[in-house]
């Protein structure tokens, strides 16, 4: 295994290329009969994102700003496997993980990592500090090339687990993720329990339920409520990603306004934003997000994690405990909100759970202040 300093550079040609396809974009019509983003992406804000994107996005700075941290790829389950590694400040920083999900990259990251290598930066005290492990998930952004074998996520936490140990030399580890990211921090308690200390998540990754409890407390009630909704309402993206997703990627793969809908809703939607997006996540950041894959091409390999686990078992039953010290934060905006009681069914031991005041599922990037303020908290008495 040969370990190799990375650089992104997106050559100036496929810059070019992309502003050419933004100016010939050509854009659906909008009914009146439903509120703006009712139906999906609004028009008239995809309109404006275009032309920013066209002719104001900076995508050297965004490109510069992932690059002041040290990165690397290496060879690993069969792919060539990109990841930040960016070594704490304090005397003895504990190595965490950190695990992005879908349509997220680890442009999420850029904000919540310095505060975790050197919380004395931002009024923290070094001994709280991480040495931090970012990875691109396999089939994601850096971590892509055409043709290279899809990996589903207990190939993922394997894959991590041998990054942080055997190729980094880490004897022990935390790991933190939403999204995808929590599926595989908890996949990673439970087929490398020896390795890990803890695992903190900003998703709880139960069981989608909706026969969990014989005599629901009102709590209970509330999240089955919630969760008939959006099974309802906010699943259509998972249900064609599990089934189909080659025949969405040639529209995404062609169109940068396409995969820019596609991705831009469920920010929108998933975001603590109240309709307004930018003031939460910016543009710049969210269009560094999207670059990436556009630059990459990887939005059809990104998705085969819900092509796996749509035909395969469910990754996490509740029948197989993990039993490692686990912390929780719940966002109120998150787009599911699992009650203690169901996720103690999994989580046997959980040290930490905290209602948040704002926030919503892309917590690294809504707020990286609080979210890094939890971690530390969490795994500051299992430093040992």
């Amino acid at each position: 295994m040969s370990l190799r300093t990375f650089t992104l550079a997106i050559p100036e040609p496929a810059i070019i290329d992309l502003r050419q396809r933004l100016t010939r974009t050509r854009f659906p019509d909008q009914t009146d009969q439903a509120p703006p983003w009712a139906v999906g992406t609004d028009v008239s804000y995809m309109r404006d994102l275009v032309a920013y994107w066209c002719n104001e996005f900076d995508w050297s700075a965004q490109q510069a700003r992932l690059n002041e941290f040290p990165q690397y790829k290496i060879e690993l389950a069969g792919i060539d496997l990109h990841f930040l590694h960016v070594r704490g400040k304090g005397s003895a920083p504990l190595p965490l993980l950190l695990s992005h999900g879908w349509p997220g990259s680890v442009f999420e990251f850029l904000e919540l990592v310095p505060r975790l290598t050197d919380p004395a930066r931002f009024g923290g005290d070094p001994a709280d500090s991480f040495t931090v492990i970012v990875p691109s998930l396999p089939g994601f952004g850096l971590s892509f090339a055409p043709n290279q074998p899809r990996l589903g996520l207990e190939a993922i936490a394997d894959c991590f687990s041998q990054l942080i140990t055997n190729v980094l030399g880490y004897d022990r580890f935390g790991a933190q993720g939403g999204d995808w990211g929590a599926f595989i921090a908890a996949l990673i308690a439970k087929r490398h329990r020896e390795s890990v200390v803890g695992i903190h998540l900003n998703f709880m990754p139960t069981a989608r339920n909706l026969a969990a409890f014989d005599k629901p407390t009102p709590e209970e009630q509330s999240y089955l409520n919630d969760l008939s909704a959006f099974l309802v309402e906010e699943t259509g993206y998972q249900v064609i990603q599990g089934t189909r997703p080659q025949t969405l990627a040639f529209g995404l793969t062609d169109s940068p306004a396409g995969l820019a809908a596609w991705i831009v809703e469920k920010f929108h939607s998933w975001s603590d934003c109240s309709g307004q997006l930018d003031p939460v996540i910016s543009t710049d950041r969210l269009l560094a997000n999207i670059s990436l894959y556009w630059f990459t091409g990887a939005i059809n390999s990104s998705f085969w994690p819900y092509y796996a686990r749509s035909h395969g078992p469910w990754s996490l039953p509740e029948e197989e405990s993990i039993d490692v010290p686990t912390g929780y934060c719940e966002f109120p905006a998150e787009i599911i909100r699992p009650p203690r009681s169901l996720a103690s069914r999994l989580f046997t031991n959980i040290q930490r759970w905290t209602v948040m005041p704002s926030g919503g599922h892309f917590a690294a990037m809504e707020q990286p202040e609080s979210l890094a303020h939890e971690i530390r908290e969490f795994f500051r008495p299992l430093r040992g």
